[in-house]
């Protein structure tokens, strides 16, 4: 068998692990056939591919005797024969052997050369599979299980001799040294385990990477969530940009793939109980983003339904702001609530502020129909044409029945402002405007048929003021607003009320005169009958009237003139005659009012001129009119007997100031007849 190394110890062969002798001589062992393997001891792990060559001399060789088996065969090795190990530093080392790279599933690594693929090692019950029976002991030889914690054998070598620590397959040597170890090799396709982990990062946490350990990746997924949180949080009306929702999901199914890709062959370093649960887990996280999405949504519902209402609420100040103005200040504001109501109504019908726009047209409806409610017709029938022209500009299925509601109130309004207009010269707005207004909108309303009656009760009513009223003067006022309103209406059915209008504003204007006479008030007394013949010359009245207009300006000469009116006829009788000459420049109008009233004119004297006149030159001793008799322009008066004033009023010239007047007294006594000399004095 060859001689032993110094070194080592005698020991049986059934406790080498490949059934020979350590340090052997090689020749020796060149002709021996391999004996079997014991099953109690593990296999030698088989070096990898980048482990050391070993020394020529210490390369194992095939027996003489035996040719090689093709692969595959019965007789076969499973795997080529390590390499022969250099000597190496003893080693410690704990744990299983290694499991050679490439070794197939129930193929035990140390399978001998020569035994067959069916061969199994020998259990012994009580002991671990694969534990040999009996501790293998140090420096058993090159023999002794590698890696299995032992020292590896071997001669001592001298400092400084021999490969370094570390040489040889991974497992040998301290660690530290040595080549890295053999990557993983890639696992068979999962696709159940691929889709789990590309759910699991579908669901925006990164549980995915985490299964992976690619934290990485598991960070950017938190990353994004926690910055869509920002950006979505809290929810408002407006929710999240199309950009940043586009951008989350491009990012999401970019790590669900990225996910699946990993995922597909990958062995997960979790146990067997998490590998079954990471699809249905995965199934049941994909509720967190749609939870989310529902959640959001019913935060942005919220948010939506708040701002609505809000939009509601500044609606309704609108319309409160608009109490107490006038309608047309306020129209506006009930304009932008009215626009604010039907949005809200129409589009958004089923939120809560669009539920409650129905009760706020009510209250809108109540509130400008309050002036109606007061009787204040006039202030009513602006609002109320609104409420009843709502339908052309708001939604008809929104107002209902409410505009047709506004009828019978706005023709209520209409009459009642008319016919409290008629009359009143500074109604605003005329009483024929509202009652036409009436006619037309609402002709066969029980209004209209009312309006005809009310203006000849008005008519009626003012015309009786006339005759037995203090204030005839401002009842003729009413009744020239009341004639103005009456001629505005349809001639069809007011003709008659025109001419009942007509002759009332006739007798208005000769009683206001004769009450101003009275009153003393001549000069407006003498601008009223004056007015009054113009306007009536075929009244007979008229007469009258220029009898008490010339009265009344001579009464505001000589208020003695206006003691009495002047009779509306001359009293019968004899009449005296009176001359009237005119001795003066100029043409001059004569007045007098007594038992009888009237006016006369005399043309200019074209040779006549001024009387020199002095405070000390009595006026009897001048001598007016003593030429010849065709010289001076004369009138003829036929008076009744009587006390007479007279006014005479002389034009201007050059020689003369125009509105010189003077004032004289005569009294006519029967069976006489007078001259009057009519001349100017220059006052020096």
């Amino acid at each position: 068998m060859g001689e032993e190394p110094n070194d080592a110890r005698p020991e049986p062969a059934d406790r080498i692990p490949d059934g020979h002798a350590p340090n052997q001589d090689q020749d020796q062992d060149r002709h021996r056939s391999p004996a079997p393997p014991d099953p109690r001891v593990a296999p030698v792990p088989e070096a990898p591919p980048w482990a050391p060559v070993p020394p020529a001399d210490r390369a194992p060789e095939p027996p003489a005797d035996r040719a090689p088996e093709p692969p595959g065969s019965p007789g076969a090795p499973a795997t080529p024969p390590p390499p022969a190990q250099p000597p190496a530093t003893p080693t410690l080392a704990f744990g299983p052997p290694p499991q050679a790279p490439g070794q197939a599933s129930g193929q035990p690594s140390g399978q001998a050369p020569g035994q067959s693929a069916g061969q199994q090692p020998v259990h012994t019950p009580g002991q671990p599979p694969g534990d040999p029976s009996g501790a293998v002991p140090v420096g058993a030889g090159a023999a002794a299980a590698s890696g299995y914690g032992f020292p590896q054998p071997g001669p001592a070598t001298a400092p400084g001799y021999g490969p370094p620590p570390g040489y040889g397959p991974p497992g040998y040597g301290p660690p530290g040294y040595g080549p890295p170890p053999p990557a993983q090799p890639p696992g068979p396709a999962n696709p159940a385990q691929a889709a789990a982990i590309a759910l699991l990062n579908l669901s925006g946490l990164g549980l995915g990477y985490v299964l992976l350990r690619q934290w990485i990746g598991a960070a950017l997924c938190w990353l994004a969530t926690a910055a869509l949180l920002v950006v979505a949080l809290p929810a408002d009306v407006d929710g999240v940009p199309v950009g940043v929702l586009v951008g989350y999901g491009v990012l999401l199914l970019a790590a669900a793939a990225d996910g699946f890709r990993r995922g597909l062959r990958a062995t997960l370093r979790v146990g067997a109980a998490v590998r079954r649960l990471a699809l249905p887990l995965a199934l049941v996280l994909l509720a967190v983003p749609a939870g989310g999405s529902l959640a959001y949504g019913a935060a942005r519902e919220e948010a939506r339904e708040e701002a609505l209402l809000a939009r509601l609420t500044a609606a309704d100040e609108r319309v409160k702001s608009g109490q107490g103005l006038l309608f047309d200040r306020a129209e506006p504001l009930y304009r932008l609530a009215l626009a604010t109501y039907q949005e809200l109504g129409t589009k958004h019908a089923g939120s809560r502020a669009g539920k409650l726009v129905p009760a706020r047209l009510d209250a809108y409806y109540a509130q400008l129909s309050a002036p109606y409610d007061k009787k204040d017709f006039c202030k009513a029938v602006a609002p109320l044409k609104h409420l009843r022209g709502l339908p052309g500009t708001v939604d008809k299925d929104l107002l209902g029945a409410r505009p047709a509601k506004t009828d019978e109130p706005l023709a209520e309004s209409l009459y009642g402002c008319g016919t409290a207009a008629l009359g009143v010269q500074t109604a605003e707005p005329p009483a024929e405007k509202s009652l036409n207004e009436l006619l037309d909108t609402f002709p066969q309303s029980p209004q209209a048929t009312r309006v005809e009656p009310a203006v000849r009760e008005a008519i009626k009513t003012r015309s009786a003021a006339v005759d037995g009223g203090a204030v005839p003067c401002g009842t003729v006022v009413e009744l020239r607003a009341l004639r103005s309103s009456v001629d505005a209406l349809p001639d069809a059915t007011f003709a008659g009320a025109s001419r009942e209008t007509a002759a009332a504003v006739e007798k208005g204007d000769f009683a206001c005169g004769t009450s101003q006479f009275r009153s003393k008030e001549f000069d407006d007394a003498a601008t009223t009958m004056t007015q009054f013949a113009k306007d009536y010359p075929n009244s007979p009245k008229a007469a009258h009237a220029r009898s008490i207009a010339i009265a009344a300006e001579i009464a505001d000469e000589e208020p003695e003139a206006g003691k009495s009116l002047p009779p509306a006829k001359a009293p019968g009788g004899a009449r005296m005659v009176m001359v009237v000459s005119n001795d003066g420049p100029g043409s001059v109008e004569l007045l007098y009012t007594g038992p009888t009233t009237g006016k006369i004119t005399l043309n200019a004297c074209a040779t006549c001129t001024k009387y020199p006149s002095s405070v000390f030159l009595d006026p009897k001793k001048v001598k007016a009119c003593t030429g010849p008799a065709s010289k001076y322009p004369k009138a003829t008066l036929l008076l009744p007997a009587g006390n007479y004033h007279f006014l005479q009023k002389r034009a201007g010239t050059s020689t003369s100031t125009g509105g010189d007047t003077k004032i004289s007294k005569t009294k006519i006594e029967p069976n006489y007849s007078y001259t009057n000399c009519l001349y100017v004095t220059s006052g020096f």
